[in-house]
C-alpha cells in the first residue's frame, strides 16, 4: 500500500496541472477524482472528463519535489476535497499513507488527516499509444500558434466541426493551423525542424485553449501522437489527451482570394488602430448587430459608427500606407479587435477586394504565413 513523503507545495502545483482535466459536469463518478499511482519511478497523477486527459509524471529524483517513497500502490481520491486538504497542511512537507480499506492518512507538522479513497481499479482506462510522434514542435511556439487562431472558432454547436481547431501536417515538414465560425478564419502556417508522416484532424477548442495552462517550459519540445480517435501532446513529465471531433473540416483554402482580386491596400500600426476599434466599439454595445464603417477616399480614412440609442462617432485613422481604390466597408469592430491582438508586429496590412466580400488581415513581415480573415456586414 501507498506511502510517501513530499514537498507540499510542489506536489500541488502538479496536482492543479492535472486538475485541469476536471470537468465541472461529470457523468461517470470516478472521474470526479484523481488516480495516484506511486511506483518505485515516482507519483503519476492522473485526471480525466472522459474528453481530455492528462497524466503528470512526478520522477522520484525530481530534487524539488523532495520525494521519498516507501512503498508503492494505487488509489483514487475526491479531486476538489483532496485539492483542498493539501493546500491547507501546516508544514512544508506532508506524508500519504494508504491504511486498511482506501483510506488515507495525511500527516503534515502536528496535524492527521484521514481521507476515504476508492480502489484505482474503478478508474476508465486511459488510451495509450505506442506510435511514433507525427510531430515535434517547442512548446512556446506552438502556445503562440493555438493563441493566434483558436479565437477563430465557432462556439456554436450546431457545426461541431467548427468548435473545433484544424491541424494538418502537409508534405511532412509544414503544421497548418485554422480556426473559423464561418464570419472569420485565422491560419498559421509554421515549418518544423523535423520530419513527420503527413496528418489532418481536428482538435476541440477547450483542449487547445488549455494547452498553455498544462505546459510552462516554453523551451521544451512536445511530441504530437495520433489515433483515429485521439491527439497526445507529449513531455517527459505531461501526457496531455484530448478525443477529436469527428467531420470533415471545410476546405479553407479556397476561401482565401488570390492576390490578383485585391483592390485596396492599407497598413495601419497596430496599437493605433486597436485604440481605435475600441473606441468605435464602445458605441455598439448597446446595438443587436453593431458594426463600424470604415470609410477610404482619397484625402482621408475614416472610421464611424452611427447609433441611434447610444451616440456616433467619427474618427480620422492615421493610415501608413495606401495602396488602391476608394472603399466603404462595414464589420464587426470585435472581430478586428480578436485579430489585431494577435498579432506580434507593430505594423499590419489590410487588403480588401469589395466592400461585400471577405478582407484579409496579415503582418506586415509575416505575409502568407498568418492570415486572417473577416467577412463584412452588409448595411442599407
Amino acid at each position: 500500500m501507498i506511502k510517501f513523503t513530499i514537498n507540499k507545495s510542489a506536489f500541488l502545483s502538479n496536482l492543479r496541472v492535472a486538475k485541469q482535466a476536471i470537468g465541472s459536469k461529470i457523468a461517470i463518478p470516478a472521474l470526479s477524482k484523481f488516480k495516484i499511482v506511486v511506483t518505485a519511478k515516482g507519483i503519476e497523477l492522473t485526471a480525466s472528463n472522459g474528453q481530455t486527459s492528462i497524466v503528470k509524471m512526478l520522477p522520484v529524483d525530481d530534487k524539488d519535489l523532495g520525494m521519498l517513497i516507501e512503498s508503492e500502490g494505487s488509489i483514487l481520491l475526491e479531486a476538489i476535497f483532496f485539492d483542498s486538504v493539501i493546500s491547507q497542511l501546516p508544514d512544508v512537507t506532508f506524508e500519504l499513507e494508504e491504511m486498511e480499506n482506501h483510506q488515507v492518512l495525511l500527516r503534515s507538522g502536528k496535524s492527521e488527516i484521514t481521507l476515504k479513497g476508492q480502489d484505482a481499479d474503478l478508474y476508465p482506462r486511459i488510451e495509450t499509444i505506442q506510435s511514433a510522434p507525427f510531430a515535434k514542435i517547442e512548446i512556446g511556439k506552438l502556445k503562440q500558434i493555438f493563441n493566434e487562431v483558436a479565437f477563430a472558432a465557432s462556439t456554436q454547436e450546431s457545426r461541431p466541426v467548427l468548435t473545433g481547431v484544424h491541424m494538418m501536417l502537409i508534405e511532412h515538414q509544414i503544421l497548418v493551423v485554422v480556426a473559423t465560425d464561418s464570419h472569420r478564419l485565422s491560419r498559421r502556417e509554421t515549418r518544423l525542424e523535423s520530419f513527420g508522416e503527413d496528418f489532418e484532424v481536428v482538435i476541440p477548442n477547450r483542449a487547445v485553449s488549455g494547452f498553455g495552462n498544462i505546459f510552462s517550459d516554453d523551451e521544451e519540445k512536445v511530441s504530437i501522437y495520433l489515433t483515429s480517435t485521439s491527439v497526445l501532446f507529449k513531455t517527459e513529465t505531461i501526457n496531455f489527451y484530448s478525443r477529436l471531433i469527428e467531420g470533415a473540416y471545410p476546405d479553407t483554402d479556397r476561401l482565401i482570394p488570390e492576390d490578383v482580386f485585391y483592390s485596396l491596400d492599407l497598413e495601419f500600426d497596430v496599437s493605433e488602430l486597436l485604440h481605435a476599434m475600441n473606441r468605435a466599439r464602445l458605441l455598439t454595445a448597446g446595438m443587436q448587430n453593431g458594426t463600424v464603417k470604415l470609410s477610404v477616399s482619397d484625402d482621408k480614412d475614416i472610421l464611424s459608427v452611427n447609433s441611434p440609442e447610444i451616440g456616433s462617432s467619427y474618427e480620422e485613422l492615421n493610415v501608413l500606407e495606401k495602396n488602391g481604390a476608394n472603399l466603404d466597408i462595414s464589420f464587426n469592430p470585435q472581430f478586428i479587435i480578436d485579430a489585431l491582438k494577435v498579432v506580434k508586429e507593430p505594423t499590419v496590412r489590410f487588403r480588401f477586394i469589395s466592400n461585400v466580400r471577405p478582407f484579409i488581415i496579415l503582418p506586415k513581415e509575416e505575409g502568407a504565413n498568418f492570415i486572417q480573415l473577416i467577412t463584412p456586414i452588409r448595411t442599407n
